[in-house]
């Protein structure tokens, strides 16, 4: 069944120029859709024409009457008192209003217990309960702390937040809100791997239709199952996720270039064909003209297929040092605080030469300070960064800063690099800076625009350490994938922090995992780390121990039938009185600490282990009853 149906959208936004040419399709209830498209192609356009925020020059959105549809990026207006939590509750405003009225019935029932009212505060019981009116508080916390919105975070103005976080409360906000349609523009922007792969897990479970731009390829892969491209204007469809995008994207390019060159094969030999009969008519054989024509309409009629277009590569590779020497950089008990909050303590790390390794985290444990230690930017409190003697290191911090931001891109080559107007031209080309392009000044720059400015600097210089900080934020695909191929052509040391699992699976031969002030050093790739982490898991839960009640008591009962019955009835009810207590005090638990994500998982582990052993309680009790009343 279509739930949305885009019917010949054109939205053009300078003259001559449509932005969006006839765009058409359709997506049906349920489904997780991927919208792909080159920066600029329209893809935040179309949303915002969905959600009613720009107008078409023509066509249409139709969506089934009564979904509830959602924009991360629209972020409604709230009063300036409003923190966050202020914002987060608003999602719960039916559930409040029939709680105000609930309440308002069961004070006029004190006084008059007429049917009527008793038939309205059961309606209005039984709507609370179906929107979750029991559980809000929870919920709350839950979709909270899952994209890591701190209890903090949730005390301060929502105006006082950065346009990341604002977005990140914005859509914690539409997950409450339960919203039937959910257009998400590039949602993993300002999420770590933790609180992505949340998402992740929330959508796979999310009843409702998704559409999604992203730039994050592992992300694509994991949620959505079709992908619709934006290109010139109109929509490209593939049945399948990034992956099956990108195979089928090349298997179509190279199925339409072998059909152009057949079809340009034979209209050389036709023209061919054509140009010799108009000679021979010429020598004096008239009616040769008329057949020469005949080919040249067949030939008009062949030409249906346009060459296709090979997507353009940006190509520059990092200049390469050779490396001499082992160690590129030793970490020699290094620990580093800032007031009373410790990031890492008495770290102990080598980094030899050749060697890719990825730093993950979750925000906010130290790997930019971490990195800024290496890059000599801080100093720690304790033990020594030291580089070996001949290591030359090029540096991509997170944050682009430029010293003359006011200086247009040419002018910036050509004071930093020391090189020749022309030189400084083609290599700014090369980063597809060109034209009037290279005039502008670089604080007119994009994010990515900046980036790709300072990787086009830094390429010249020769090193055999290459840090890179979040390489691929604020990048289109397209951009992230000429960064692989450059990185994919360097061999010499690596570190790179980053939140792209296609990046780190692809680059990292070794992962530093920085959690609780500490590093785990893994040898190996990504995906062979996430399932280290895994089988560490399974393997604290095989040493939980385990109760062998049926086993315990047959050995038992053979020795002594009624006095171990007795005995054992007694002992299974204080047992039984125990763990039932025990269960009380963990959920008292889970109720202060709701707003602790680290807790609470902790709190739920310890619960379904209490519960598991309060059932096999239960279970003993039962056969000691029969087998005592039997006896």
């Amino acid at each position: 069944m279509s739930e949305i149906s885009i019917q010949g959208l054109v939205k053009a936004f300078e003259q001559d120029k449509n932005v969006l040419d006839g765009l058409s399709f359709e997506v049906g209830c349920g489904e997780r859709v991927g919208i792909l498209g080159k920066n600029g192609a329209g893809k935040t356009t179309l949303f915002r024409i969905m959600t009613g925020e720009v107008h078409p020059d023509e066509g249409r959105v139709i969506v089934t009457a009564g979904r509830r549809m959602g924009l991360i990026s629209q972020i409604p207006v709230y009063p300036e008192s409003y923190t966050v939590e202020d914002v987060l509750k608003t999602a719960h405003e039916r559930i409040f209003k029939l709680e105000a009225r609930m309440s308002e019935l069961a004070s006029k029932m004190t006084g008059d217990v007429s049917q009527e009212l008793l038939r309205e505060y059961d309606k209005a019981a039984a709507e609370y309960e179906r929107l979750g009116g029991y559980n809000a508080d929870i919920e709350r916390n839950r979709v909270a702390n899952g994209l890591e919105i701190s209890e903090a975070m949730r005390t301060q103005l929502f105006s006082e937040l950065s346009g990341g976080e604002k977005t990140r409360v914005n859509l914690a906000r539409l997950i409450l809100e339960d919203t039937d349609i959910l257009l998400l523009d590039e949602p993993t922007n300002h999420l770590d791997l933790r609180a992505t792969e949340w998402l992740e897990d929330y959508l796979l479970k999310f009843r409702g239709t998704v559409l999604a731009i992203s730039h994050d390829r592992y992300f694509l892969d994991r949620v959505v199952t079709r992908t619709i491209e934006i290109r010139d204007g109109k929509a490209e469809f593939y049945s399948g996720n990034y992956s099956f995008y990108v195979d089928e994207k090349q298997r179509r390019y190279e199925e339409q270039l072998k059909k152009y060159e057949k079809e340009q094969a034979k209209l050389a030999q036709l023209s061919e064909a054509a140009d010799k009969l108009h000679l021979w008519a010429f020598l004096g054989n008239d009616k040769l003209h008329k057949r020469a024509f005949s080919i040249e309409k067949r030939m008009e009629k062949l030409r249906q297929t346009d060459r296709p277009k090979a997507e353009k590569v940006m190509k520059m590779r990092f200049a390469q040092r050779e490396f001499t020497g082992n160690e590129v950089l030793v970490i020699d008990g290094v620990s580093k605080s800032f007031g009373d909050r410790r990031l890492f303590s008495n770290l102990e790390l080598i980094i030899e030469g050749g060697e890719r390794i990825a730093l993950i985290g979750d925000n906010g444990t130290g790997k930019s300070t971490l990195i800024k230690l290496i890059m000599g930017e801080e100093m720690p409190d304790t033990g020594m960064v030291r580089r070996g003697p001949s290591v030359k290191i090029a540096y991509l911090p997170q944050i682009i800063k430029f010293e003359y931001p006011n200086r247009n891109l040419l002018d910036t080559m050509l004071y930093s690099e020391k090189c020749t107007p022309q030189t400084a031209r083609d290599r700014l080309g090369s980063f597809r800076f060109s034209g009037e392009d290279v005039f502008k000044p670089v604080s007119a720059l994009s994010g990515g625009e900046q980036s790709r400015l300072r990787l086009c600097m830094l390429m010249r210089n020769d090193t055999n350490f290459l840090i890179l900080d979040e390489p691929t934020n604020h990048l289109d695909i397209q951009s992230r994938e000429w960064i692989e191929e450059a990185v994919d052509d360097y061999n010499e040391a690596l570190l790179f922090v980053s939140h792209d699992r296609y990046f780190i699976e692809r680059f990292a031969t070794r992962i530093w995992a920085l959690e609780n002030g500490s590093i785990t050093d893994f040898r190996g790739g990504f995906d062979e780390y996430r399932e280290f982490i895994k089988r560490q898991s399974e393997q604290k839960q095989n040493f939980l121990p385990k109760l062998n009640v049926k086993e315990d008591m047959n050995k038992a009962f053979k020795k002594n039938p009624s006095a171990y019955n007795e005995k054992q009835l007694q002992k299974t009810e204080r047992d039984i009185e125990k763990l039932e207590s025990r269960l009380k005090e963990i959920e008292q638990l889970c109720e202060e600490n709701s707003s602790d994500f680290q807790k609470l998982m902790e709190l739920d582990v310890q619960k379904a282990e209490t519960q598991n052993e309060l059932d096999a309680l239960y279970e003993k009790w039962e056969e000691l009853s029969e087998q005592s009343s039997s006896g």
